[in-house]
C-alpha cells in the first residue's frame, strides 16, 4: 500500500487531523442541538424568528403529514424552493420519515423540472405558488402523486405580510380553486390524522439527498449524498472555524439546491446551534443590508458578489466588526480582488480576511479551506480533517511531485455515495487506489506545495461559471441541436465584469432557414422553455460555418479567442473615444 501524503497536518495548528462523526441522521443531529439549546434561534426569515424548539415541533408536524399522504422510507420528495422556512422544514421532515430530498432550482425550465422529478422517482413535489404554472404545465408527464404549494406570505409576521401582499404578493398569479394541489396550511393539518409511528430509523450511510450537476457530455447527473456526508461536513466546518460559537449568525443566501447553501449555510449551522438568516432572493444591495442589520458573524459568496459589495455606496460607513468568517467559493478568487476586499474589511473595522475554499458537489461542497491566519497567495487552502488530497497525472493514480500540475483527487467522509442510476459515470469518478481509499476524481487541475497547500489552476472539464453556477456547454449544445431550425451549435463563456462569465451560443442553421431576428427569437423562446434562467444565452450569433480542430471537432477555443479579441477592440475604441473627448474638452 502506498502512503498517503499528509504534510498539511502540521499546518493546522490546533485543528485535529481526525474527528469523531455523528452516526445518526441529519434530523437527529439537529434534534440533539434542539435538546441542548431549545430557546436559541434556529433561523430568521424576513424579520420573523423561529427557535430550535419551535422548529423541531414544525418538522415533526410536517413529517406526520408526509406519512399521512403516503411518503414512505426510501421515497424521494422533490423540493423546488428558495431559502424559506417551509423548505427547511420539509427538508428535515423528509429526512425524519426516511425519505430522500431531491433538491432542485425552482427557476429550472419545465423540461428540466420534469426530468429531475422523474429521474428521482419522486412521489411528492413541493414548490411556491409563484412557480405553480411550471408544475401544472408538466403535471401529466411526471410520476409525482402529490403537489404541495407553499407561499412566502404564510411564513411572514402580520405586519410584513401586509406589505408583501401589496408589493411582491400581488404579482403572483392566482392558482385556480380546483387545482389538484395541497396548500401548505391544509397539508400541515393532515398530520392530525397520523396515529402511527412516523419516525423511521435510518443509517448514517443511507441516501438522504440528491443534488444535480450538469454533465460534461451533456448528461445531467444526480449526486446521491448520505446523512454521514452532511453530518461529517458540519463537524469539519466547526473544527476549521474554531471561532464559531452557538448562536453565531450565518447569512444564508447561497441557495438550498446548491451544496454550499444546503451543506454549509444551513445544515452545518443547524447541527451546531448556529442561527441562519434565510434569504429567499438577494441582490448585492439586500445582502449588504442584511449583514449590518443582523450583525452577521459568517458570510459566504462567490467572487462576483464581493466585487459588487466594493462598489456599493451603502457600505461606505458600514461597521463589519461583527464578522468572524468571510468565505469565497464557486469560482477562483483573483489575487487582486482578495487584496481589495481584505482592505475593504480592514477599513470597515473587521479583524479578519476573506478565506478561499474549494470543493465540488460530489463531496457536498467545500473540502479545502484557507486557515484563518495562514493564507498563501493564490492558494485555496488546506484539506479538512480526515480529508486527503492527491495530485495525479489526469485520469491515473500516479502522483506527481510537489509543485507539478495534475488532476486534483480527494478522499474523505463527505465524498458522495454515487451518481444516481449511472454506474459507469460513478466508476469513472470514484476509484479505489492501492492505499485502500476511494478517491474522487474532480476533473480540476492544480498542484500541491511542500506544506500541503493546494493551488487551483483550472478545469480539465469544459465548463462555464456564471455568478457561481456551473454551466456545462455540452448540455446546452444538446438542447440547441435538438431544435428543428438548428444544424449545429457551440456554446462558450464570455468574460463579464459582474457574472465573471456569461453564456453565448453560436448556431449554424439548417439549409433554407433564414438568419433573421425572427429566427433568433424563435430559438431563444425554445431555449427559455428548455434551459434554466441562469444558463440562458445572452446572445445567439448565426454562423455559416464553425472553426474545426484537426480531428474535425468544433474549435470552441477559437470562438473564445475571437470573442476576447472583439471585447478588446471595443475596449480600445472606447478608450480612444474618451481620450478624444477629454482633449476636446481641454481645448
Amino acid at each position: 500500500m502506498s502512503e498517503v501524503k499528509t504534510p498539511w497536518i502540521k499546518n493546522l495548528g490546533d485543528v485535529p487531523a481526525h474527528l469523531e462523526y455523528f452516526q445518526g441522521t441529519m434530523y437527529e443531529a439537529v434534534e440533539r442541538i434542539a435538546d441542548q439549546y431549545p430557546n436559541y434561534v434556529a433561523f430568521d426569515f424576513m424579520g420573523k424568528s423561529t427557535t430550535y424548539r419551535q422548529f423541531i415541533t414544525q418538522v415533526q408536524q410536517c413529517a406526520k403529514s408526509l406519512k399521512t399522504i403516503g411518503v414512505r422510507e426510501g421515497d424521494a420528495v422533490t423540493i423546488a424552493m428558495p431559502n424559506c422556512p417551509q423548505a427547511i422544514t420539509m427538508f428535515y421532515a423528509v429526512n425524519l420519515v426516511g425519505g430522500i430530498a431531491n433538491m432542485i432550482h425552482p427557476l429550472s425550465s419545465e423540461n428540466e423540472i420534469q426530468f429531475y422529478i422523474n429521474h428521482s422517482k419522486s412521489v411528492t413535489v413541493i414548490t411556491l405558488d409563484q412557480f405553480y404554472n411550471k408544475i401544472e404545465a408538466i403535471r401529466k408527464n411526471i410520476c409525482a402523486v402529490n403537489i404541495i404549494i407553499a407561499s412566502i406570505r404564510d411564513a411572514l409576521s402580520k405586519p410584513v405580510k401586509a406589505g408583501y401582499m401589496v408589493t411582491e404578493g400581488r404579482k403572483i398569479k392566482k392558482i385556480p380553486d380546483d387545482a389538484p394541489v395541497i396548500r401548505w396550511k391544509s397539508f400541515i393539518q393532515l398530520g392530525r390524522a397520523c396515529f402511527w409511528d412516523y419516525k423511521v430509523q435510518r443509517k448514517a450511510d443511507d441516501p438522504a439527498v440528491i443534488l444535480y450537476s450538469g454533465g460534461t457530455t451533456g448528461k445531467t447527473k444526480g449526486i446521491v449524498l448520505t446523512n454521514y456526508n452532511f453530518n461529517a461536513l458540519g463537524a469539519q466546518i466547526v473544527a476549521t472555524n474554531q471561532m464559531f460559537r452557538p448562536g453565531d449568525k450565518m447569512l444564508s443566501a447561497m441557495p438550498l439546491f446548491h451544496g454550499f447553501g444546503l451543506g454549509v449555510c444551513i445544515h452545518s449551522m443547524l447541527a451546531n446551534a448556529g442561527r441562519c438568516i434565510l434569504v429567499p432572493r438577494f441582490t448585492a444591495q439586500s445582502y449588504a443590508k442584511l449583514i449590518t442589520r443582523y450583525k452577521c458573524n459568517f458570510i459566504a459568496g462567490v467572487p462576483t458578489l464581493y466585487e459588487a459589495l466594493l462598489r456599493l455606496s451603502s457600505m461606505k460607513n458600514a461597521d463589519l466588526s461583527c464578522l468572524k468568517g468571510v468565505f469565497s467559493g464557486g469560482d477562483s478568487l483573483s489575487v487582486e480582488l482578495k487584496k481589495k476586499f481584505d482592505k475593504f474589511l480592514y477599513d470597515h473595522k473587521a479583524v479578519i480576511q476573506i478565506r478561499e475554499g474549494y470543493g465540488t458537489t460530489e463531496c457536498v461542497t467545500a473540502s479545502c479551506l484557507t486557515p484563518p491566519h495562514m493564507a498563501k497567495e493564490g492558494s485555496i487552502g488546506l484539506p479538512f480533517p480526515d480529508t486527503f488530497y492527491k495530485i495525479v497525472k489526469p485520469g491515473t493514480d500516479e502522483e506527481v511531485p510537489y509543485g507539478e500540475e495534475g488532476e486534483i483527487v480527494l478522499s474523505g467522509p463527505t465524498v458522495m455515495k454515487e451518481y444516481m442510476d449511472q454506474p459507469e459515470e460513478t466508476a469513472q469518478t470514484l476509484r479505489r487506489h492501492d492505499d485502500g481509499l476511494t478517491w474522487l476524481y474532480t476533473g480540476d487541475l492544480g498542484y500541491m506545495d511542500e506544506d500541503g497547500f493546494i493551488y487551483f489552476r483550472g478545469r480539465s472539464k469544459r465548463m462555464i461559471i456564471s455568478s457561481g453556477y456551473n454551466i456545462y456547454p455540452a448540455q446546452l449544445e444538446n438542447i440547441l441541436d435538438a431544435n428543428e431550425l438548428v444544424h449545429m451549435s457551440c456554446v462558450i463563456g464570455v468574460p463579464d465584469s459582474y457574472k465573471m462569465q456569461k453564456v453565448k451560443a453560436f448556431v449554424m442553421l439548417k439549409p433554407d432557414v433564414p438568419a433573421t431576428d425572427e429566427t433568433k427569437e424563435q430559438i431563444l423562446a425554445y431555449c427559455r422553455k428548455n434551459i434554466a434562467k441562469y444558463a440562458m444565452p445572452y446572445d445567439i450569433e448565426f454562423r455559416e460555418d464553425m472553426p474545426k480542430t484537426l480531428v474535425g471537432k468544433v474549435a470552441y477555443r477559437k470562438l473564445e479567442e475571437e470573442e476576447l479579441a472583439k471585447i478588446e477592440r471595443v475596449k480600445a475604441a472606447r478608450e480612444i473615444a474618451l481620450e478624444d473627448k477629454s482633449q476636446e474638452e481641454n481645448k
